[in-house]
């Protein structure tokens, strides 16, 4: 089996996602369930996300509705209490320095529910038509390439974003806007398992864990949201 929390897994958290795992590890085999000792990391997460093996993993909403919906099912979602969305939501935070007649962007992948489709919407709401991409890899990449002027417009998750702000030092004088609140990134399983043992262990595991982890984490909870307003988020066009 694997399980893989591939999406925050920052060295500076690992002891606090690895104690995560360790705790819903426990709640799972107390349940009968089959559990790998220890998170998988260093693969592709599309490998992860798409084994027939996977047991517990995160992805994000963009990946879920266009390509493993019909692979995955839904465990729940996590609560990141942030601000201006509601409990299981998030958003993206807009980063610029100026913003010309047709900006240049940085987006983190084409497949990116914050990086991505939220920038998409939110330059359409604007009316402000894109330049040249650039698909830098990763949100801090993004937001590197803003901040030393090699692009004009980036989206960061706005999880990514206070993480970035918290160990990176990240200028908080680059954010100009916010986007609407979407699901946030949900936990998935293979779609052959049953996700409501798995979401009761999960909830137990959080319970368990003590105060200063979960707020490392920033973990709040989890709340469960039904696919169906995953899959109702537009998909935007490849950039």
């Amino acid at each position: 089996m694997i399980a893989a929390l591939p999406m925050y897994d920052r060295p500076e958290l690992r002891a606090e996602t690895d104690a995560l795992w360790a705790a819903l590890r426990d709640a799972l085999r107390a349940r009968g369930i089959a559990a790998p000792e220890a998170l998988t990391r260093g693969r592709d997460p599309w490998e992860i996300w798409q084994s027939p093996d996977l047991l517990f993993a995160q992805t994000c909403g963009l990946p879920f509705r266009a390509r493993l919906h019909d692979t995955v099912t839904l465990v729940a979602t996590p609560d990141y209490a942030l601000p201006g969305c509601p409990p299981g939501h998030y958003n993206s935070v807009i980063l610029a320095r100026g913003i010309p007649a047709h900006p240049r962007l940085a987006v983190n992948d084409a497949l990116s529910q914050s990086g991505w489709a939220s920038l998409h919407g939110w330059l359409t709401a604007q009316g402000i038509p894109p330049g040249p991409v650039t698909l830098t890899g990763a949100h801090v990449a993004s937001a590197r390439a803003v901040a030393e002027g090699a692009a004009d417009l980036a989206a960061i998750d706005a999880q990514t974003w206070r993480q970035l702000l918290r160990f990176d030092r990240a200028d908080p004088a680059l954010e100009i806007a916010r986007t609407d609140p979407s699901p946030a990134l949900p936990y998935i399983t293979a779609a052959r398992n049953d996700p409501a043992p798995i979401r009761a262990a999960l909830a137990e595991a959080l319970a368990a864990l003590p105060a200063e982890t979960r707020a490392a984490l920033d973990l709040n909870g989890i709340v469960q949201i039904d696919a169906a307003a995953y899959r109702a988020v537009p998909i935007p066009p490849n950039p």
